[in-house]
């Protein structure tokens, strides 16, 4: 009995879809047995793709440390806590206890990761320390992971903050030495390819693409010993007159080498939260400052140089003014007759004016120009400012007198630090380095080696009984320098009862080793003159700083007083 032609027709098709899944899983079984056994390459490189990742291997920061090699900034290892967000969600139950573990509420905490839900990655503890990173993750937390970075420290916290700067999260430089140096210190990260699971944590070192290059060692011509000495200093000065800033700059005058740079006020930079731009603000080369009486000794330098003037040249100064246009320069007392020897030790602006209106504007300007004046030192300080110092041409009469005795031109304390060291060097003026020098530089000479013979006893006389700084004094050696005290410029004039206190000076006087130059802005009382606010500092550092480094004292037989010139007349009620 023949089938039907429809069962015919079913009983085809059943062989025929029999017959092609069977086809298929030959081929199937085929290309199984080929991957597995012949290309085993493909599986493997599939599977790479997908838990092989490559990451970066943090490289240390480079230390900073002082010319001794002291620690002054250093990177310490730190963990940092991320989380993949939706692997974190998945196990929502837990976050109030990571929360009380960070110490954060937890609604925050919810907030936060809900927000980057749809995220791999998210911060969310960074620079923890090891052992507080520890026990979050011994909580367990599915979702919570941690890696290793660097944390910056300074030592010597807020008494070099000013100088060093400070770095970000990230470890990079911010200000100061860290920005200018950052590409030395930084270093290079290292790569590497590890194997990851579903959740992104680490499971296996595959192999190491690039090693991490450490950044270098920044070693500074700072000796940490007088940066401690200068900057109790300054702080004592400033809360003792209730100043309302203050810097202060050491140099090496052989080397140019800045041996201390401090400032006030200040902070700590360990403490992230405490980081403000107006308190680490390096007031040595970004403040500028008019110096005032300061600027006198190359205004007598210049006229030595001229020929026309020698120490014992008269300058009548009665009756302790001068007019000058429809402008009067005041002297604090009526000196009458003194030679060029006693313009200085009385810091007579009358005498000053009288010397330099009777030289050319332009030998004044050249000689401010030569020691550095109107031009950036070039130490290499982020934001260093070049000062002012107009161009001759532009001044007038009362301009060029005011330019003598340090009113109309603007300096750093770096700049007047620099210049002093031309006269402390017998007229050699040299580059000024906040790194330390394997060699001192040659240098430049700017005055002739016999005016500066002629000027050191003038600026001797400044200390002595009958000049204006007896308290810049140091017992055992003689000092060498010029006070200033300068009416502040308020809006487009000058303040009444605002002032800046200035002393300049180097020691010991009969063969230099040691400059500073001191600032305090707006002391407040009836103590503001240079010679009793900033002289004190200058003495405290000096007397400190010389034994430090050793140096032999120069006045052994008489180390009260300082061997200058006499002088007659009578002494000032006020120091200026």
């Amino acid at each position: 009995m023949k089938q039907p032609r429809r069962q015919i027709w079913t009983a085809n098709r059943r062989k025929l879809a029999l017959g092609i899944l069977g086809v298929a899983a030959a081929g199937i079984f085929s290309r199984a047995i080929y991957l597995q056994v012949v290309d085993t390459e493909f599986l493997q490189g599939q599977g790479d793709e997908r838990f092989l990742r490559t990451v970066e291997v943090p490289a240390h920061r480079g230390m900073i440390t002082d010319r001794n090699g002291e620690p002054l900034a250093v990177s310490s290892p730190v963990d940092s806590l991320w989380v993949h967000p939706p692997t974190l969600l998945a196990n929502q139950e837990r976050l109030p206890e990571l929360a009380r573990m960070l110490g954060m509420n937890v609604a925050d905490l919810e907030t936060k990761v809900l927000a980057r839900k749809d995220k791999e990655f998210m911060y969310l503890r960074r620079a923890m320390e090891p052992d507080a990173a520890a026990r979050v993750m011994a909580l367990g937390i599915q979702g919570v992971f941690k890696q290793r970075e660097y944390r910056r420290y300074y030592p010597a916290a807020e008494v070099t903050a000013h100088l060093l700067g400070f770095t970000d999260i990230d470890d990079a430089g911010q200000e100061g030495i860290e920005l200018a140096y950052n590409a030395v210190l930084q270093g290079r990260p290292g790569e590497k390819r590890v194997i990851k699971d579903r959740y992104g944590r680490t499971v296996e070192d595959v192999e190491s693409v690039r090693e991490p290059q450490p950044g270098q060692t920044v070693t500074l011509s700072i000796d940490r010993r007088i940066q401690y000495l200068a900057y109790r200093a300054l702080k004592a000065a400033v809360l003792e007159y209730h100043a309302a800033s203050a810097a202060a700059v050491v140099l090496d005058p052989t080397t140019g080498e800045v041996l201390a740079m401090v400032n006030q006020p200040s902070s700590n930079p360990n403490n992230r939260a405490e980081i403000r731009s107006d308190l680490l603000r390096n007031r040595t080369v970004t403040d500028v400052y008019e110096p005032g009486s300061t600027m006198k000794p190359f205004t007598i330098a210049m006229a030595l140089e001229s020929g026309k003037y020698r120490p014992d040249t008269p300058i009548n100064t009665a009756p302790g003014t001068l007019s000058v246009g429809r402008y009067t320069v005041r002297d604090t007392h009526n000196y009458g007759l003194l030679d060029v020897f006693r313009v200085i030790t009385k810091s007579s602006n009358v005498g000053t004016t009288k010397i330099a209106l009777s030289l050319p504007a332009e030998s004044l300007w050249k000689t401010f120009r030569a020691v550095g004046f109107g031009r950036p030192t070039g130490v290499g300080f982020p934001g260093e400012q070049g000062g002012w110092l107009a161009h001759f041409s532009r001044w007038s009469t009362i301009g060029h007198a005011n330019q003598s005795f340090g009113y109309g031109i603007s300096v750093t304390p770096l700049q007047l630090a620099r210049a002093y060291g031309a006269l402390a060097s017998g007229g050699i003026l040299r580059p000024v380095s906040l790194v330390k020098l394997d060699q001192a530089p040659a240098g430049e000479r700017v005055f002739p080696a016999e005016v500066i013979r002629q000027l050191l006893p003038m600026m001797e006389s400044v200390i002595s009984a009958q000049g204006t700084a007896q308290r810049a004094a140091v017992t055992g050696y003689r000092v060498a320098g010029k006070t200033g005290t300068v009416h502040k410029i308020v809006g487009r004039g000058y303040a009444k009862n605002n002032y800046f206190a200035v002393f300049a000076g180097f020691a010991p006087a009969s063969n230099p080793r040691l400059v500073m130059v001191v600032i305090v802005d707006d002391p407040r009382g009836k103590s503001y003159y240079g010679g009793l606010v900033a002289a004190p500092v200058f003495a405290k550092v000096m007397s400190g700083a010389l034994r430090i480094l050793n140096v032999p004292p120069d006045n052994v037989s008489n180390p009260k007083t300082t061997n200058v010139k006499p002088v007659v007349a009578a002494a000032p009620r006020g120091a200026r």
